[in-house]
């Protein structure tokens, strides 16, 4: 590993990006352009000054490098002079509402570009089908251009080129248009920054390949056996059963370089400043192509250290608070989205203390599996401490509540409270499994296995949240009283994700209840990766019937639609309310109560294949948000797998 003093000593003959010419101004206007270009050095001025003995006291404790820290804020300058007056203006509008990005009539949808519209323009020309799926943040799958072996581009995580879109989605000119379009229709664009690594292909890797000392002091290149087998006892695997391994040996050099994920995934050496440098020129980079909320890939693994498990290392939290305070002063519109999948009470570091931030969002992905494990179970415990958890929280935090997502389901669940119910961890995976794959009495799911061990029974799971639910079964069946159950089921949990505080989640083709894509089995490049199978091609004949009375489609585009305005419309969903569970008596079922300007929502979840008849806490009078009818309540009923929004 080099020392610090080492990698510091290796950034002199690098060869920096270019900085970004500003614009020039109108000659025809030298007085409006001088007075402007006034009012631009004032405010970079003042947002320099209020974060930057922070900034470089990070930098410093780090790298110790003047130097390279001077040239940081050089290119700040520049970065800011680059961006758009648009895009200024809007960062001057969101630094007067800093919580601009967590209203409650805020949902999000995440798609893969080509799958939903071909390309760039393809999914600028559908933006009117976005917004009336009241979507206002749209996250863009990775779309960096990547190699053009599917095998060796793990989805678009491995970047060839952080400057440059994949050539059969469009190019950076597509991107920043499709960004201005969607600001101008209020929808806001989330993208992927893997930071943690580079293919194989990327320039520094080719350098590096080919023996620049300067590139390889980008990567972690190991000649030491020894070493190479201490990470190996200390570090745990991502992929031990599709990746197994640490590092990667390259004959050509007679040295191995580290590949946490995969073997073409090279780890960047963020011990080295210019690697920090470089990375956040192409942050900034991508901020000013007009997006608004940057994704930072695999947070917990960014800094390594001999000796350590490599993750969630304080160097991490330093990275990502600088990261915040170089946004801050460039383009304080952006938001920042860590992707770190642990436990809500564990992951809360990531938010930073409220007096200095880190990222702004953070994935509920937690309390989704846990989701998903109260419907194989119909037992809501574990879900309701699971929502005690997240909603004892500070109400600054921001999570983004979800069913599904590109990736795999994992089954990380807290099992030590599941032991205290007479479930073992191992046996209760395999459930899952069993049952989300169709294969227990009772179960509707259809889906397939990621990753499954046979030693340890450990497996993930892939599949739409329509089949998961029942709507691919009971069509295969054509069994109309199923269907009913599964359209039901979908939408409650989509109800579930609603009530939850933070930004609720859609991932392309639920609104329409697309169901599982078994075609990946024969493409050669996507079959033994059976996470395709929920990453199928947005079908556009699903979206024709979401008029069409009785389809599918209609009666879940639309029930989808009333909840989401009903959410928009109710302050009780803000950010800030007051959440708590009730114990109620029945463990399937989950009573959330939120609490905001002396007004209450009960939201009550039947987990079950039965009706039930639940008891008001007392006789009240009670409007139901979804028929508008208001009633003295004392008692009220669910069918099985449905839901109640009562507002007291």
């Amino acid at each position: 590993m080099p020392s610090k003093k080492t990698a510091a000593a290796k950034t002199s003959p690098a060869r920096k990006t270019a900085a970004p010419k500003a614009p020039r101004a109108p000659r025809t206007q030298p007085l409006e352009a001088a007075a402007a270009q006034t009012r631009a050095d004032e405010t970079f001025r003042r947002r320099l000054e209020k974060n930057h003995d922070e900034l470089r006291w990070l930098y410093m404790e780090l790298y110790d490098n003047g130097d390279m820290f001077a040239e940081l804020c050089d290119q700040m300058r520049a970065y800011y002079e680059a961006r758009g007056p648009k895009l200024r203006a809007l960062d001057a509008k969101r630094e007067k509402d800093p919580a601009w990005y967590r209203t409650r009539d805020t949902i999000g949808m995440m798609m893969y570009i080509d799958n939903f519209a071909g390309n760039l323009r393809g999914v600028e020309s559908k933006l009117g089908y976005l917004e009336r799926c009241n979507v206002r943040y749209l996250h863009l799958m990775p779309f960096l251009d990547t190699p053009s072996d599917r095998s060796r581009s793990d989805g678009g995580y491995a970047v060839r080129d952080f400057r440059r879109v994949r050539a059969d989605l469009g190019t950076m000119e597509d991107l920043a248009s499709l960004a201005e379009k969607c600001h101008d229709r209020g929808i806001s664009v989330c993208m992927d920054f893997v930071m943690n690594h580079t293919s194989e292909e990327h320039e520094w890797a080719r350098r590096a390949r080919a023996g620049e000392g300067e590139y390889m002091s980008r990567y972690f290149f190991e000649r030491d056996q020894a070493v190479i087998d201490r990470y190996t006892r200390d570090v745990p695997q991502v992929f031990p059963t599709t990746a197994p391994g640490h590092f990667t040996y390259l004959p050509e050099l007679g040295q191995s370089v580290m590949t946490q994920f995969y073997p073409y995934q090279w780890d960047l050496n963020y011990r080295n400043p210019r690697v920090f440098n470089e990375m956040m020129y192409n942050f900034l980079y991508l901020a000013n192509q007009g997006m608004d909320v940057i994704r930072i890939d695999a947070v917990p693994y960014i800094w390594k250290e001999l000796g350590t498990n490599c993750r969630n290392l304080p160097q991490v939290h330093t990275i990502v608070r600088m990261m915040r305070l170089i946004g801050e002063v460039v383009c304080p519109g952006i938001v920042l989205l860590g992707e770190v999948v642990m436990e809500p009470d564990k992951l809360a570091p990531y938010f930073g203390p409220v007096e200095k931030p880190e990222c702004h969002m953070l994935y509920n992905a937690t309390t989704m599996c846990t989701t998903w494990s109260t419907v194989a179970t119909r037992d809501a415990r574990l879900l309701r401490r699971q929502t005690d958890v997240v909603s004892a929280l500070p109400k600054e935090y921001t999570f983004l509540n979800y069913l599904r997502c590109h990736d795999d389901i994992g089954w990380g669940l807290d099992y030590a409270t599941l032991r205290q119910w007479g479930m073992q961890e191992v046996p209760h995976k395999r459930y899952l499994s069993d049952y989300f794959c169709g294969l227990t009495p009772g179960s509707v799911s259809l889906g397939e296995l990621y990753n499954a061990d046979p030693v340890s029974g450990d497996a993930r799971f892939c599949g739409t949240t329509a089949s998961m639910c029942g709507i691919e079964a009971a069509g295969f069946e054509g069994d109309d009283d199923a269907m009913e159950v599964a359209i039901r089921k979908d939408v409650t949990l989509h109800a579930f994700v609603l009530t939850q505080s933070g930004i609720p989640m859609l991932y392309s083709g639920d609104e329409v209840g697309q169901v599982n894509d078994y075609s990946y089995h024969d493409d050669p490049e996507k079959a033994e990766d059976s996470r395709y199978v929920h990453r199928g091609r947005f079908d556009w004949s699903l979206a024709e019937k979401i008029d069409e009375p009785g389809s599918v489609q209609q009666r879940l585009f639309s029930a989808l639609s009333r909840i989401e305005g009903v959410r928009g419309a109710e302050s009780v969903f803000d950010a800030d309310a007051t959440v708590w569970t009730k114990d109620y008596d029945d463990a399937s079922v989950l009573w959330v109560i939120r609490r905001k300007d002396g007004r209450e929502l009960h939201a009550v979840f039947n987990f079950s294949d039965e009706g039930k008849t639940l008891w008001m806490p007392w006789k009240t009078a009670c409007t139901d948000l979804l028929t508008g009818k208001k009633d003295e309540v004392t008692t009220f009923d669910l069918p099985g797998w449905g839901f109640a929004w009562l507002l007291v």
